[in-house]
C-alpha cells in the first residue's frame, strides 16, 4: 500500500500555493506509506536553463562538487535543501550527465529537465517534507509519493518519484508481476536501471515510448496491454499530468476538479484542506482508461 498526490493548475495566478496545498496532501498520506517519500514540482521559470536534481550525502563532496561544476559548465547556479542540491546550468544534459557519472559515481542523479525538481527520502514523509521545505516551493503543477516498502529495499534509489526521461516522472501504487522480462528487454534497447523497483521498469517503458515519438496517452494506454499487474499510476511532465488504472482497478484513487485545479490523490482526505473541494467535480477514475491535463 503507498499513497500518490497530484496537483495541476490551470491558471498561473495559483502557481505561487502549489507547495503549501502538494505538502498538505503528502501530509494526509503518511498513513499510507510510512518509508519513503518524494515529490516532483514543474516550474517554467526558464527555457535556456537545464536543471539536475542530485543526491549527494557528503558534504565535502558536495563542496568539491560545486566547485568543479562552476569552473566546467556554464552559468551554474546551485540549490541545496538537505542532501539534495538542484543544479542549474546552460549545459545540455548530453554534456553533464556523463561527467557526473564519470566522475562522480556516488552522486544520485534523481532528474532532470528544463522544469521539474525532484526530492526524496526514506523516512517518515510529514518529516521529508519539511526536511525540503515544500510549502514554500512554487509551479505549475506536482506530483507526489508515500511509501510502504513491499518487494524493494527502503533507500533513496527504492523511492519515487522515478524519472527517466527529461521532465519526466512517475509514482505507484501497487506492483507489476512482468516487471523483470520488461527491464530485460528495456536494458536491450538502452535503457538504464538503478534500482530493483517495478515502478522504475514502468517510468523507463514510459520514456521509451515518449522517446519513439508516442503520446502520453497513447503510451499509457497501450501499458495496459504491456505491463501485468495492478496499479495506480500518475505519470508527470512539463506540459501538465496523467493518470491511468489497470483494468482490474483494485488499487484507489480519486480525482477533484475545478475550474482553478486538478487533484488527485489515493484517497479523498489527501484533498480535504484544498480551496472549494467541497465543489469540484469528483470521481473515481475509470478502469484502463487515460485522463490527462495539459499534455
Amino acid at each position: 500500500m503507498c499513497g500518490i498526490v497530484g496537483l495541476y493548475f490551470k491558471k498561473k495566478k495559483l502557481h505561487s500555493h502549489l507547495g503549501k496545498y502538494l505538502s498538505g496532501m503528502l501530509d494526509n498520506m503518511s498513513s499510507r506509506g510510512p518509508d519513503s517519500a518524494g515529490f516532483a514540482v514543474y516550474n517554467n521559470v526558464s527555457k535556456k536553463y537545464y536543471k539536475y536534481s542530485l543526491c549527494i550525502a557528503d558534504k565535502f563532496l558536495a563542496n568539491k562538487f560545486e566547485l568543479e561544476t562552476k569552473k566546467k559548465f556554464n552559468g551554474v547556479k546551485i540549490k541545496n535543501l538537505s542532501d539534495h542540491f538542484v543544479l542549474e546550468t546552460l549545459s545540455t544534459p548530453k554534456t553533464v550527465i556523463p561527467f557526473i557519472k564519470k566522475n562522480y559515481d556516488s552522486i544520485l542523479i534523481v532528474g532532470y529537465g528544463k522544469s521539474i525538481e525532484i526530492f526524496k527520502q526514506v523516512g517518515n514523509p510529514k518529516d521529508i517534507v519539511k526536511k525540503f521545505k515544500l510549502e514554500d516551493f512554487s509551479g505549475s503543477h506536482g506530483i507526489g509519493h508515500t511509501r510502504m516498502a513491499t518487494e524493494s529495499a527502503i533507500t533513496i534509489d527504492g523511492s519515487h518519484p522515478y524519472s527517466t526521461g527529461e521532465d519526466e516522472c512517475l509514482v505507484h501504487n501497487g506492483s507489476l508481476s512482468n516487471h523483470n522480462n520488461l527491464r530485460r528487454d528495456l536494458v536491450k534497447k538502452g535503457n538504464l536501471f538503478k534500482s530493483e523497483n517495478d515502478t522504475e521498469v514502468a517510468a523507463g517503458y514510459i520514456s521509451r515510448n515518449l522517446l519513439n515519438k508516442k503520446s502520453l496517452k497513447e503510451t499509457l494506454t497501450d501499458g495496459l496491454n504491456d505491463l501485468d499487474g495492478f496499479y495506480t499510476f500518475i505519470t508527470g511532465t512539463k506540459n501538465g499530468f496523467a493518470i491511468v488504472r489497470d483494468e482490474i482497478a483494485c488499487k484507489p484513487a480519486v480525482v477533484a476538479e475545478t475550474k482553478d485545479y486538478v487533484a488527485i490523490a489515493s484517497e479523498f482526505q489527501a484533498m480535504a484542506n484544498l480551496p472549494k473541494v467541497n465543489s469540484a467535480k469528483i470521481f473515481e477514475p475509470e478502469p484502463g482508461v487515460v485522463y490527462s491535463w495539459g499534455n
